[in-house]
């Protein structure tokens, strides 16, 4: 009996890493990047090479703000906006294996939000600056892994310029970071677009533009097959379409899909259907990308104020002064 229950553990814990949904397993698998990060604060010349030894710098695991472990003073050139907290450079850096078995396929990593003008290595290659610390970002890390070797990725955060905002926004990678791999041939970042140009509640039209994007070095005929789910997870509606994409290319797909007695969204209830953008190529299944959305109409009147889904609907409104 032990060594049964042994067998569905291990079996169990298997399962938990295929990313599966409903519609299959697909070559996506999105990763938690924030674990096993080291930190240092100040600038460090040397720190976005690989073989730069940071064993005496602090571990931590993201999201992680510099800035609130710091001393409040009125000194501290934020100001009261900035929350009378210190700003600074600070560095993290990150050592991780990408497996052979991933070889050809596409490596990102994103992070959600790092404050400020942050410049991202991986392997002592400078992969680009971000200058801005409230948008989220991406980079591709494909051409410079190891496969199955130690990649380091380092990052430098510089928040030194103050006062630099009328709040306080802390410094560091205070968002979360993630590890995207994909086949060459998916759905790009952000890649699916979603509009209801009619609603009612008899029907609604349900717009998509879907970026497919083909980072092969070969031209590939793709299938696109999006498919409208219900909250329960229940399909109610599919499209499918066949498009014809250059290497090094993104195509984007249109296709309306009508929904009869759609459930629109409303503040009472905050219905959220699921857009399942499925790609194939060659009858195999090689990317899968969920958005989902609400059905709903609005309208700006000057003498109603704000509709929506035809209700008038009062709008509350946080003004915010600073003195």
């Amino acid at each position: 009996m032990k060594k049964h229950n042994l067998i569905l553990t291990a079996v169990s814990a298997l399962l938990m890493l295929l990313p599966v949904s409903g519609y299959g397993i697909t070559s996506r698998v999105i990763s938690d990047f924030n674990k096993g990060w080291t930190f240092h604060l100040g600038d460090v010349s040397e720190a976005f090479s690989p073989g730069f030894k940071d064993n005496s710098w602090r571990s931590l695991n993201l999201p992680h703000d510099w800035a609130i472990e710091g001393e409040f003073s009125k000194d501290n050139p934020s100001g009261c906006g900035g929350g009378a907290l210190p700003g600074g450079v600070g560095w993290y850096r990150k050592s991780f294996t990408i497996q052979p078995q991933d070889k050809g396929k596409k490596v990102f990593v994103d992070f959600d939000g790092v404050y400020m003008d942050a410049e991202v290595w991986i392997n002592g290659t400078t992969l680009g600056k971000r200058p801005y610390g409230y948008i989220s970002f991406r980079y591709d890390l494909t051409p410079y892994l190891k496969l199955g070797q130690k990649n380091v990725i380092a990052v430098r955060v510089d928040n030194s310029e103050q006062p630099n905002s009328r709040w306080y926004s802390g410094c560091g990678i205070y968002r979360n970071v993630w590890l995207t791999v994909t086949d060459p041939v998916h759905v790009d970042q952000w890649g699916t677009y979603v509009t209801t140009p009619n609603v009612s509640k008899n029907e609604a039209t349900i717009a998509l533009a879907t970026q497919v994007k083909n980072d092969s070095k070969t031209e590939v005929i793709a299938q696109l097959s999006s498919m409208i789910l219900n909250s329960k997870g229940g399909e109610v509606k599919k499209s499918v379409s066949t498009v014809k994409i250059a290497a090094g290319k993104v195509y984007e797909v249109k296709q309306n899909l009508e929904l009869s007695k759609p459930e629109l969204w409303t503040l009472q209830n905050p219905y959220l259907y699921k857009v399942v953008s499925q790609i194939s190529v060659g009858g195999k299944i090689v990317d899968q990308y969920e958005t989902p959305f609400g059905i709903r109409s609005f309208t700006f009147d000057a003498q109603k104020g704000f509709i929506l889904n035809g209700v008038p609907t009062k709008i509350k409104v946080c003004v915010c002064t600073t003195i």
